[in-house]
């Protein structure tokens, strides 16, 4: 790969611009664009207060800042883009969409680009899914997606209530928000949907029963079970179950394959709809084209956003053509035919399948786990690492520490100094779950093996540089 970034003196790329080298830690004062970006922006902008850079440019998986400074990026806008920065196929097919002159928009009008893209995402679902699906496209985001799937469940059931899970996060529109766990961002909201249930998700590190692992998952699922069979429980039947197959902004928790096994049997005994949602943990990044065929199920509803575009704006929905109940025009969206994102979407499918980027994501994966549990072993702030494919979370901890549940105290300020540390040397992480206090790794699914050795060093150093500096 030709080194296309304009590197500052103090770093420099090697292997192919494969990992930037840093000789000392990185200034990161806010220089004017960032300023500028302070003064005309709403407080509500979020990821420049942990990440104060102002990005140039991008290449694969590393980006450079306007001071010259490159870092290796294991955010990848929230795993939204699959191929990393400016891969050179996708800038070409987006090149040639434009000079084929079809309009950038066409409402829900077809063109061949659409059609090419509809059966690229067929030919990428497991082949019974594909044979009965309905793909319908949603809003720019993936919380239209997750309002559509809302909407067409209870249109279906005829029913209102919906169950969620604990730490769940489907996004930040009215529905989207109502079904998801974090308090945080609801607790200045008023008005949100109602008729929401939260449910016991299977969270390991810190087991609602005390009990963890296949123990906990089984009493999860009893709990569930009991309240749907229980007349006497408050709730009356769901219309729907949403879940996350690995759970992202609540912590990086993947579901165990035993336990979406039960919910399938349990959503099918009751005549509930099983909506996926995909949109982070979907499109290869679980080390499968999606995460729920580990399990061996299918859900009712599969929503998708993020990856599925390709770097460009795009969210839809699957299900079964059984359920089509909609009459026309019922769930609508300006910006519903997007396509750039068509084909972007549609070649990065192919790139993905190609280049067995699924295998990639769990190779490396796997390699990023095994790196975090060794340094684990240096470090009681580690207190769990967890993951999989290229989705994975190491929870911060307070060593010695526990709360009144027995669990270890969380430790949200070294998690933050942890993640300012590491950008310092170079490498972009991101932070989430419980308190704030894990801190999260979502690469692009092209990230090599040199490039997770220099993410697991890097990790090694800035924990030492956190906890020294306590």
């Amino acid at each position: 790969m030709p080194n296309v970034l304009n590197l500052a003196p103090e770093c420099h790329l090697i292997n192919d611009s494969e990992i930037p080298v840093v000789t000392s830690p990185y200034d990161l004062t806010p220089d004017e664009v960032l300023l500028s970006q302070e003064h005309y922006e709403s407080e509500v902008r979020s990821y420049p207060r942990r990440l104060p850079i102002a990005i140039k440019s991008g290449r694969g998986a590393i980006i450079e800042d306007t001071k010259g400074q490159v870092y290796l990026d294991c955010l990848a806008c929230a795993g939204a883009l699959p191929l990393g920065y400016n891969h050179s196929e996708i800038n070409q097919v987006l090149i040639n969409q434009i000079n084929t002159g079809v309009p950038y928009q066409t409402l829900d009008l077809t063109t061949p680009s659409k059609d090419a893209f509809i059966k690229a995402v067929m030919q990428f679902l497991p082949a019974n899914f594909a044979k009965t699906a309905r793909i319908q496209f949603c809003g720019p985001s993936g919380a239209d997606a997750v309002e559509a799937s809302i909407k067409l469940a209870k249109l279906y059931t005829k029913r209102n209530t919906m169950m969620s899970f604990h730490g769940a996060y489907h996004g930040m529109t009215n529905g989207a928000l109502a079904l998801t766990g974090n308090l945080g961002s609801k607790s200045r909201r008023t008005g949100l949907m109602s008729d929401v249930h939260f449910m016991p998700f299977p969270y390991d590190y810190r087991c609602k029963f005390g009990l963890g692992g296949e123990e906990g998952a089984k009493q999860s699922i009893r709990y569930i079970e009991s309240v749907l069979c229980d007349d006497e429980s408050g709730i009356t039947k769901p219309a729907a179950i949403i879940v996350e197959p690995i759970q992202g902004e609540g912590g990086v928790i993947p579901a165990p394959k035993k336990w979406l096994q039960e919910l399938r049997r349990i959503t099918t005994e009751h005549g509930i709809l099983l909506i996926f949602d995909e949109v982070q943990c979907g499109i290869a990044r679980s080390g499968d084209h999606f995460a729920f065929e580990e399990s061996g199920i299918e859900p009712d509803i599969l929503i998708l956003s993020k990856a599925i575009g390709g770097g460009m704006p795009m969210s839809v929905i699957l299900y079964n053509e059984k359920f089509d109940c909609w009459n026309a025009g019922e769930h609508t969206g300006t910006f519903r035919g997007n396509q750039l994102a068509m084909a972007s979407g549609a070649k990065t499918l192919e790139i993905i399948q190609r280049d067995n980027l699924a295998q990639n994501a769990a190779e490396r994966g796997e390699q990023l786990r095994e790196a975090l549990r060794q340094i684990q072993t240096d470090f009681p702030q580690i207190g769990d690492v967890r993951g999989r494919g290229l989705m994975n979370g190491i929870e911060i901890v307070k060593p010695g520490e526990f709360n009144s549940l027995g669990q270890a105290e969380a430790d949200p300020q070294l998690a933050i100094k942890i993640q300012r540390a590491a950008l310092e040397l170079g490498l972009i992480i991101e932070k989430g779950g419980r308190q704030g206090a894990v801190l999260r790794f979502l690469p692009p699914l092209i990230i090599s093996e040199v490039q997770i050795n220099f993410v697991a060093e890097t990790m090694a150093k800035a924990i030492a540089i956190a906890v020294d500096a306590k």
